[in-house]
């Protein structure tokens, strides 16, 4: 209880007091990288519950001429960069948090086609809602390869307290200033989870 009401509270203040900040970002990403400004897309929640979270956009819609769109990479640019290791681009998951699908805290919500490959343990980090930040983004964040970020959510489901809670907003915070754990560059995403998991069994 006390943890959903600290999440309302704060949502609701931070989007009040960020909103010139978030007109003035989606305006930059309509510039930038054109229309939408906000990417969608379904998640899996708590009890791997799907709900669809809302972001500013990081890619263009930039396509071959053959209509289709190009690789993620090649669609990044130097203000997707900036808006992803300053993490500006996650403040409309506040939004979701509002709305019971998120919390501040929580293991990060992702694909849904990750489903099919975590382990029983692994599955632990459905247990709780997922977060805009997490244990695993303040130690080590990108740095930090698959199985160990993994580990971290479920080490956070297991040792959840309010107090702890307050601690990963604020160690958020400093990483965020201090953009540490930030491994992979602007033509760089972060590899996916269904292809580290089939590298490892042909290995």
């Amino acid at each position: 209880m006390l943890k959903r009401l600290f999440d309302i509270v704060i949502s609701v203040m931070g989007l009040i007091l960020l909103s010139p900040a978030l007109i003035v970002i989606g305006l930059l990403v309509a510039f930038n990288l054109g229309r939408p400004i906000f990417f969608t897309q379904v998640r899996p929640g708590i009890n791997r519950k799907p709900f669809r979270i809302i972001k500013f956009r990081t890619m263009t819609n930039e396509r071959d001429e053959e209509g289709h769109l190009l690789a993620n990479e090649e669609r990044m640019t130097s203000f997707s960069s900036f808006l992803r290791a300053t993490s500006l681009d996650e403040l409309p998951e506040l939004v979701n948090v509002i709305k019971g699908e998120m919390s501040l805290v929580g293991p990060r919500p992702l694909l849904m086609d990750y489903l099919p490959y975590y382990s029983k343990v692994q599955d632990k980090r459905h247990d709780v809602k997922p977060g805009i930040t997490g244990w695993s983004q303040v130690n080590g964040r990108n740095s930090n390869d698959w199985d160990k970020k993994l580990e971290l959510d479920v080490w956070y489901v297991d040792n959840q307290s309010f107090f702890l809670d307050l601690k990963i907003l604020f160690l958020t915070i400093v990483k965020v200033i201090r953009k540490e754990g930030i491994n992979y560059s602007e033509s760089t995403l972060m590899p996916r989870l269904d292809e580290h998991f089939k590298k490892d069994k042909n290995e």
